[in-house]
């Protein structure tokens, strides 16, 4: 499939149908403002991103901006609506075998229960939510990928925020060999068991989800979205006037 590059990572090319159709198996993740900036500095995240199979536009404001290069992006694919659009494209496959991972306590199972009850089936095998800083510990997270094994699922969702998911999926996908599909999709569980809702569709078209989001959360999205995720529009313009470099290509 074609890749377009964004700064330091190559971004799939794809339509949300041509996902579906293909995420057999691997890594997918989808990159925003937010990951593009820490991609500058994180060189763990970096490496992250390019060991994974399904890197996807997450952003309706990069899937516009991609159009000033020589080739845009097809499609803006956000995670949450993705993965929605990903267990009813599977709904009759009774091979498809999900665990949701993260969230605060009880939210997991509430979203688990939720879908199942949407698809009419157990879809959803399992659910759990980890404590606070878990990947800090080594214990726990072996707790959990024996839990996600003796759950039979082929498909884990892991929502705890970037760059944590990502890198927590990559440190520990071969010690979870049943486990053929990897999500690194943020709030995503929160929106499925409904204690956090996503922007008025009008607000998603228009590229303004952020925002919405920045409103309701302003303590915590403050000075994500309006310091750190601006130094993207500094880092784009070098790329189209030819003189950005990557901080850790040699």
């Amino acid at each position: 499939m074609n890749k377009i590059r964004i700064l330091n990572i190559d971004v799939l090319n794809i339509t949300r149908q041509q996902l579906l159709e293909n995420l057999h198996e691997g890594v997918l993740i989808t990159p925003n403002l937010d990951h593009l900036i820490k991609l500058q500095k994180d060189k763990e995240f970096y490496d992250v991103y390019q060991n994974s199979e399904w890197v996807v536009c997450d952003s309706k404001i990069l899937y516009l901006f991609s159009k000033l290069l020589k080739t845009p992006i097809k499609e803006a694919i956000p995670g949450s609506s993705f993965f929605t659009s990903y267990y009813m494209y599977h709904k009759d496959d009774a091979d498809c075998k999900i665990f949701l991972l993260g969230a605060k306590e009880g939210i997991a199972a509430k979203a688990m229960e939720r879908i199942n009850e949407k698809v009419g089936r157990q879809m959803v095998v399992g659910a759990h939510s980890p404590s606070f800083g878990f990947e800090k510990h080594e214990e726990e997270c072996e707790e959990l990928v024996r839990i996600v094994n003796q759950s039979g699922a082929n498909v884990l969702l892991v929502g705890v925020g970037a760059p944590k998911q990502e890198k927590w999926i990559m440190k520990y996908r071969d010690k979870m060999p049943g486990v053929k599909v990897f999500m690194a999709l943020g709030a995503t569980i929160d929106f499925e068991a409904g204690t956090l809702k996503r922007a008025p569709k009008i607000w998603q078209k228009i590229g303004m989800e952020w925002l919405y989001r920045c409103m309701k959360e302003p303590r915590r999205l403050f000075k994500r979205y309006f310091v750190d995720d601006m130094q993207f529009f500094f880092y784009f313009a070098k790329q189209l006037l030819g003189i950005y470099k990557d901080p850790f290509r040699k």
